[in-house]
């Protein structure tokens, strides 16, 4: 082990979408902080943020069931879906403001226009989805949303979906053009070839073995490099980035707010299709409704994605069930995160979550065949041999004892754990996750640096016109908004239709 003490202003564990988008963020508040970024992986974005591991829907609620409930009067509780939307509109600020900049270059290795669409069969929900859609094609920010439950019409929209379709249960779909596709994993890629030329000290192939915070506050890492031996890293900042890694990383710092906190982890599947003709059949992102017991990231979709600039045609995820935290991790990985501080929280998780556990399990069983039958629910003729089976990305879900939930409460979505002191940060959690990265790390900065944000926040404006003010509230701004970045990220229809 080496001795010497490497001292730095800033540590970023992971190389993935929201370490990179946090750096990116405080490169432009404070030019001359010093950051250093660990990754055990050989290249940045290669677990949660690549693009076979991430869906790529830019999240922004226009298709996604799971964001807008049904309340007991019957009502549609549209808030999460605005909460997203708006969150999405953030990161599309940021992206365009380093475009413009030329800081990255070639936005549509990135972005792509694509329409996002929500499909539902049966009387009971095409009456959800139609509640669902007059709820929000009031709002600015889902205008252009149209809605049918009429066949000829869901032909033009979706040939491939309703071609041979024999099913007598009424159908119905929304749509909206203003959709994207987005690869993090190209993004997350463009983004530290960038913070490389900002003089950031990126180290791949380094593992974080432990930390501890020192008397003066700052935090002393022991990382181990690719040849195996053990550097000294000390820094007044570490924002831990590390997927499902985060939550064992957490417990290493000892602090009180890592107390009561699990993980439990879930695997996706996706059918790719390798017939291009099929592919091309099919333009958009279609969402439909999760079944009983399965998780809110289990919604089946068929999805357009443009991975390399080319078009592909993917259908999942099929959840499965893997005791890793990351796709690169240790069968270990889930007991070895039970701590004497989280045995009951976990325990009354797994209790609660009889019938996830059976839904996981049932998935597992899934043959290629039973997969294909569900797929067929989509696309009524899709054939075996045009579909291959490719493993996604691991998510962890956050496990916490919760007001509402009470002890052991899976949470679905994104959650930051900072220390009072705001000296270390960590990521925990999954979708809608990298759509709305500069949102959150905004949040964390503003946190964690609370004595600097007067400071910044001129900067921050210049970067995102929207900071501190609602979208929804000043539709003006928002049109502004929507137009400025369609027009430097290539979303423009203009530029769709010739494409």
């Amino acid at each position: 082990m080496s001795n010497e003490l490497n001292k730095t202003d800033v540590i970023l564990i992971g190389a993935g979408v929201m370490s990179v988008t946090l750096g990116s963020l405080l490169k432009e508040l404070a030019p001359s902080m010093d950051i250093k970024v660990f990754e055990k992986l050989g290249k940045a974005g290669e677990e949660s943020s690549n693009e076979w591991n991430n869906a790529g829907t830019g999240h922004s609620a226009l298709c996604e069931l799971n964001y807008t409930s049904e309340k007991p009067d019957g009502s549609i509780d549209c808030s999460k879906a605005i909460k997203v939307n708006e969150q999405f509109q953030v990161s599309k600020q940021f992206w365009s403001f380093l475009v413009n900049r030329k800081l990255i270059s070639n936005p549509q290795d990135f972005i792509m226009p694509i329409p996002h669409m929500s499909l539902v069969q049966g009387e009971q929900n095409v009456t959800f989805l139609k509640k669902r859609f007059e709820a929000l094609s009031n709002n600015p920010l889902f205008q252009g949303m149209e809605y049918s439950d009429d066949l000829e019409k869901l032909k033009e929209w979706i040939p491939l979906v309703t071609e041979g379709r024999t099913s007598e249960e009424p159908i119905a779909a929304t749509k909206i053009d203003s959709g994207t596709d987005v690869n993090f994993g190209a993004l997350t890629r463009k983004l530290f070839d960038h913070l490389k030329n900002e003089n950031v000290d990126i180290r791949y192939k380094h593992t974080v073995k432990n930390m501890k915070q020192t008397s003066d506050g700052s935090w002393e890492l022991k990382v181990q490099n690719d040849s195996g031996n053990v550097e000294r890293h000390r820094a007044k900042f570490v924002f831990i980035g590390g997927g499902g890694g985060s939550i064992h990383l957490l417990q290493k710092t000892g602090i009180p707010e890592s107390k009561q906190i699990g993980g439990f982890p879930v695997s996706g599947l996706f059918m790719v299709c390798n017939n291009p003709e099929v592919v091309a059949q099919h333009h958009g992102k279609v969402y439909g409704k999760a079944k009983v017991g399965a998780p809110p990231m289990s919604v089946p979709h068929l999805d357009t994605r443009f991975i390399d600039n080319e078009k592909s045609l993917l259908f999942g995820p099929f959840a499965g069930f893997s005791p890793k935290f990351l796709k690169t991790g240790s069968l270990f990985d889930l007991i070895t995160s039970v701590k004497p501080n989280n045995l009951f929280t976990m325990l009354a998780a797994g209790a609660k979550n009889m019938s996830l556990t059976k839904y996981l399990i049932q998935q597992v069983m899934l043959s290629k065949e039973k997969r294909m039958e569900e797929l067929r629910e989509f696309i009524p003729n899709a054939k075996s041999e045009e579909w291959d089976l490719v493993v996604a990305g691991q998510r962890v879900q956050v496990i916490k004892d919760t007001v509402e939930g009470g002890k052991g409460t899976l949470q679905f979505g994104t959650e930051v754990v900072t220390s009072a002191d705001g000296s270390i940060a960590a990521l925990l959690g999954a979708s809608p996750g990298a759509s709305t990265a500069v949102h959150v790390m905004l949040e964390v900065i503003a946190k964690c640096f609370p004595d600097r944000i007067d400071e910044w926040e001129p900067k921050i404006k210049e970067m995102i016109p929207s900071y501190g003010k609602s979208l929804m509230d000043n539709p003006e701004l928002l049109q502004e908004i929507q137009q400025s970045t369609a027009d430097t990220l290539g979303l423009s229809e203009k530029e769709q239709v010739s494409s």
